[in-house]
């Protein structure tokens, strides 16, 4: 999986944007007014990481069922690590799984 696929991928969702709340280096994929930019974000990547790092929130058993089976993911870094994950794309997680739980994280934040 590489950065700007999954990009286009996250940004096809309705309601989506990219912002740089943290500074340049770190995407955050938001859903919510597109207008005002006002929302919350449902995706954020760390843009420089080799293989690719991407944080998704995600319903708690599930999250801590990955983490159990998959070394490739982690409690979410400097994030609430009940609800979210961050997954290193390495080849563990296929690129459709990692999509799945993009969109997983996208309806948990945006109610749909």
């Amino acid at each position: 999986m590489i950065h700007k696929e999954f990009e286009e991928y996250l940004l096809s969702f309705p309601n989506t944007w990219l912002d740089f709340p943290f500074g340049e280096g770190t995407s955050v994929y938001k859903v919510g007014n597109v207008e005002t930019k006002e929302g919350k974000l449902f995706a954020i990547i760390a843009d420089s990481s080799k293989p690719l790092r991407v944080s998704l929130k995600c319903d708690p058993l599930l999250a801590q069922t990955l983490r159990e089976r998959y070394e490739s993911v982690l409690p979410g870094y400097h994030l609430n690590k009940k609800h979210w994950n961050t997954i290193i794309c390495s080849g563990q997680l296929s690129d459709d799984e990692i999509r799945d739980l993009a969109r997983l994280s996208y309806q948990l934040v945006s109610g749909t």
